[in-house]
């Protein structure tokens, strides 16, 4: 099929009122990122719209690429005509003719002046268009409730725009509208779906990830990036911080409190993560919580855990279940990687029997107890690695203390 554009609409933001052109503004933005692969297209922005003049490029791939952009609730591709009757009947003739009209197939046309210098009322453009299509097409029937296709014509001052097809995007808010935070990511199912979902209303997400070598292999390791990477498609691109964990989780086996042996680690695990927050400007952290999964996902687990941290903890999948987390990531790419069999550090020192309601006052005490846990903390966000990545791949790779010499 050969089109001449995409129209690309906008969801809910579009009901904030004021706060409605820097919404657009960053969905703009983030449409530009994910089209420098196609030189050949560019963009015209009008009320509520964006359309993407794809001059010549692949309007499937381009599809596939703006499906993930946030913000976006439909797109449609179209073919343009000039503003008069015979032109705007040639190009949905020609349109109806690549949709494969079969027999019995249904159709309505749709039609909407926008442009009221055009001499025909929109009642009137339906039947003008949609007797020449039942002559051209006679298998074809009339159907203005159900219709198989429904043909929409929309004549404005500029051109008139044709097109059937309305195809789903992932809707919510635009990235990055609604602040920054810091996602836990593992390499499990339910982190990388908490990531998604926090973008999809309008926060911008770091990843920040915990490795034990050599407890833990460096596959595990390039499986997280790989996820972080799926991630990046719908962002543009992502920062992850790969931080090493191994002196601080040793430090917590010494102890002797197997049972609490999760809870201590989580709770440390979000004290860095706070740390790599305040230095990025991240105001929350994001984590794959849901309530009784697991142990350390009991009310009384995440409260201690949570107690560890001042940031806002976000958890976008409290109150799902597996089956609905396990189906939004198979919908958004991240499934197969999710369940290959590289364990990360959290896995490996799970205890037989670990605790369902920890006690606060036992776990500050135990923390207080290992003289050095500041230190090893400290000294794991100073060796933290930081990885910038776009859909593609790796764009940069640094230490974070070469980031922190640049700041000082």
């Amino acid at each position: 099929m050969h089109y001449d554009m995409l129209l690309l609409r906008f969801g809910e933001f579009t009901l904030k009122g004021k706060n409605r052109a820097r919404f657009e503004k960053a969905v703009l933005k983030h449409v530009k990122l994910l089209l420098k692969p196609f030189p050949g297209a560019s963009l015209r922005k009008e009320f509520g719209r964006i359309y993407v003049v794809l001059g010549g490029e692949p309007y499937e791939q381009i599809i596939q690429v703006l499906q993930k952009v946030f913000g976006i609730t439909t797109i449609s591709p179209v073919k343009m005509a000039p503003v008069e009757l015979d032109a705007i009947i040639e190009s949905a003739v020609a349109l109806m003719h690549e949709l494969n009209v079969d027999e019995g197939t249904t159709f309505k046309v749709n039609a909407r002046r926008v442009w009221k210098g055009f001499p025909h009322s929109s009642q009137e453009m339906n039947h003008l268009i949609g007797s020449p299509i039942l002559r051209k097409f006679p298998a074809l029937r009339v159907d203005v409730r159900q219709p198989d296709i429904e043909l929409r014509v929309e004549v404005r001052e500029q051109a008139a725009y044709i097109f059937s097809d309305v195809i789903m995007a992932v809707g919510g808010f635009p990235l990055g509208t609604n602040g920054k935070a810091m996602l836990l990511l593992s390499g499990g199912i339910d982190s990388p779906v908490a990531g998604w979902s926090s973008m999809r209303r309008g926060l911008e997400i770091e990843c920040v990830h915990f490795y034990s070598y050599p407890f833990t292999s460096e596959r595990a390791k390039e499986k997280v990036i790989d996820l972080a990477k799926v991630l990046a498609g719908y962002a543009g691109q992502i920062k992850i911080h790969l931080v090493p964990f191994t002196e601080v989780q040793t430090a917590f086996t010494r102890t002797g409190q197997d049972n609490l042996i999760i809870t201590l680690m989580r709770r440390s695990m979000l004290r860095i993560a706070t740390m790599l927050a305040e230095r990025e400007g991240a105001l929350a952290l994001v984590t794959g919580d849901s309530l009784g999964q697991v142990a350390s996902q009991t009310l009384s687990s995440m409260n201690v855990i949570g107690r560890s941290t001042e940031l806002p903890l976000l958890r976008p999948l409290v109150m799902m279940d597996k089956q609905e987390i396990t189906e939004i990531a198979k919908q958004i790419g991240t499934y197969d990687l999710s369940i290959l069999p590289y364990e990360d550090c959290c896995t490996l020192f799970v205890p037989k029997s670990p605790t369902t309601n920890p006690n606060l006052w036992v776990v500050q005490k135990i923390e207080a107890s290992i003289r050095d846990l500041n230190t090893l903390i400290d000294q794991a966000v100073a060796t933290t690695e930081t990885i910038v990545l776009e859909a593609g791949g790796a764009v940069e790779g640094r230490k974070e203390e070469v980031i922190q010499e640049e700041w000082f």
